[in-house]
């Protein structure tokens, strides 16, 4: 029998098949009766499986999929049998999959339909088993893509005597690699209490009740969703609902309509998109709005009216709408506030699973990450005594063990005091809130040995008219703002005018460029004026967690 009082996930698992028996559990969009009993017997199935293929405990199982019910049952059932999971983000690149799997030593590899192009049969040599998530069957050799959907199920008939493993709190649950800005992936080592702790703290910051529907929309592998948007409402009892295609509009609306969820987890930029394509231009599009927006009164009125429209976009129900993973646009976030949405700012690291503080009703102001989670402490190291700002480093039980065979990095990450360094700098206001200013790797020395943050500088360029992303960095000696502007607002904006509409916009461009240039350097302070404006034609490489890949540009 499994140790219930344990911070573990088999105990987490089985409390919540016991306890919310009856409750709608993980299930695509438009599906209610799949219950946490049938998740229960369908993990101990697939556990079944995997004991077949001669998985045992402390054995690697990777993961790579995209989002839906079999992900989740696929990650308790290598939890219940006491082995690790390593999830994969789906954007990584073939050779980044391949150089994971070795490294992480797994064995056997879940992956979906859409992903299995990814698989390169020198990856797939490497592997005891494959499993396709789709339908749970095994995969067997040379397959090809064509042939996936001849498989059927490879689920027992019934369950026979399955017992789960009784782990260890500080048993290795999960080794997740990161999708670094800066070009290298590391394997972060999660213990079963690291994880399970973080499920049930989250609940001091936002309470979840098994009434509650979250939309699932972040890739599943990604720490934040990991946790926050599949650990904790199966904690508490809540359904987790799935989309069967990508989120664009023409999926992702019928489906808000029809879950009206009241729990949603995002990225900045997905919120910062409905902002600038809907939202913004109501704001811009005659001198009358943009007199009216340029009063605080007035301003907050337009915002509250808009505010209520996108409510009802998001099912008209929402509680809790998290955004995490990337520091929010200012401009955004006060629009989000000034309207009543009911969003929170979350601010952890993978390395932390992930939660540390949170800006969440009461404890929100603009530009904040709010306030430590409760039994995570976190100080400022090495504080400037002037501005208050030093490095943030935290301690608490979802602080990961280390990086999986990397002792000499992992030695490098904590203080001898046993803190972790976050590499993010950042600073207490008055209120005792958490603010971040930029990671330390990305800082830049002026001339005359200021710490200057592309970060502040980027949302400064980012609430100009037109522009729709931006980044900022050092190049000899200069900073240089590359700046990729939304050209279908260019050419709206400018579509009355007779020249040619190429050179036109062209031209239009250039202007536009140094129209910014000058006006966020209006805005900045002096050592932080940027020298030079450059388009970014194209849009900014990102990494799976939608962070621009800064390494690429500098």
């Amino acid at each position: 029998m499994i140790d219930t009082s344990k911070l573990t996930l088999p105990a987490m698992f089985y409390n919540s098949v016991e306890k919310f028996a009856a409750n709608t559990s993980i299930v695509f969009v438009g599906e209610e009766n799949y219950t946490y009993k049938n998740l229960g017997e369908d993990v101990e199935l697939l556990a079944e499986l995997l004991i077949q293929l001669g998985i045992q405990r402390g054995d690697k199982v990777a993961i790579l999929s995209t989002n839906m019910p079999n992900w989740g049952k696929a990650f308790f059932a290598i939890s219940v049998l006491g082995a690790i999971a390593v999830p994969i983000l789906p954007d990584f690149h073939p050779n980044e999959i391949k150089t994971i799997i070795e490294h992480s030593e797994s064995k056997l590899l879940f992956v979906s339909e859409g992903l299995y192009k990814s698989v390169s049969k020198e990856l797939s040599d490497l592997l005891e088993h494959m499993i396709l998530v789709d339908n749970l069957s095994v995969i067997p050799k040379n397959t090809s893509a064509e042939q996936l959907t001849e498989l059927t199920s490879s689920l027992p008939d019934s369950k026979t005597n399955f017992s789960p493993v009784n782990v260890e709190e500080e048993d290795l649950a999960s080794i997740i690699y990161t999708s670094g800005t800066t070009g290298s992936s590391k394997g972060v080592m999660l213990t079963h209490k690291n994880l399970a702790w973080t499920a049930q703290q989250s609940r001091t910051l936002q309470r979840i009740e098994e009434d509650d529907r979250f939309i699932s929309l972040l890739p599943l592998s990604h720490t934040l969703e990991n946790t926050v948007g599949f650990l904790l409402p199966v904690k508490y009892g809540a359904s987790v609902h799935y989309l069967r295609k990508p989120p664009v509009p023409s999926v992702l609306l019928p489906a808000l309509k029809k879950v009206k969820p009241t729990i949603m987890l995002v990225v900045p930029l997905i919120i910062e998109k409905v902002y600038k394509s809907k939202i913004q231009p109501t704001f811009q599009k005659s001198a009358v709005m943009r007199f009216l927006t340029s009063f605080a009164p007035t301003r907050k009125v337009l915002h509250k009216v808009a505010g209520k429209k996108l409510y009802e976009t998001f099912g008209g129900h929402l509680r809790f709408f998290g955004i995490g993973g990337a520091k929010l646009d200012t401009n955004v976030e006060r629009f989000l506030f000034e309207s009543g949405f009911p969003y929170a700012i979350g601010y952890g690291l993978t390395e932390t699973a992930p939660l540390l503080s949170g800006a969440v009703q009461k404890n929100r102001k603009v530009g904040s990450a709010g306030i430590a989670m409760e039994g995570v402490s976190l100080r400022i190291a090495d504080a400037d005594p002037v501005t208050g700002e030093g490095e943030i480093q935290a301690k608490g039980e979802n602080v990961m063990k280390g990086y999986y065979k990397a002792p000499e990095i992992t030695k490098e990450v904590f203080t001898e005091d046993g803190w972790f360094k976050t590499g993010d700098r950042g600073l207490f206001d008055s209120d005792n809130l958490l603010h971040i200013r930029g990671r330390i790797k990305t800082m830049i020395v002026g001339a005359s040995g200021e710490n200057i943050y592309p970060e502040e500088i980027e949302t400064v360029i980012n609430k100009m008219r037109f522009v729709l992303e931006s980044l900022v960095v050092e190049k000899k000696g200069k900073l240089v703002a590359m700046i990729h502007l939304n050209m279908e607002e260019v050419e709206e904006n400018f579509k009355h005018m007779k020249e040619e509409a190429k050179q036109y916009l062209a031209d239009k461009s250039e202007e536009l460029l140094q129209e910014i240039h000058k006006k966020v350097n209006e805005e900045v302070n002096k050592f932080s004026r940027i020298n030079q404006v450059v388009l970014q034609p194209i849009p900014f490489e990102r990494t799976p967690t939608r962070k621009i890949k800064r390494f690429l540009y500098v």
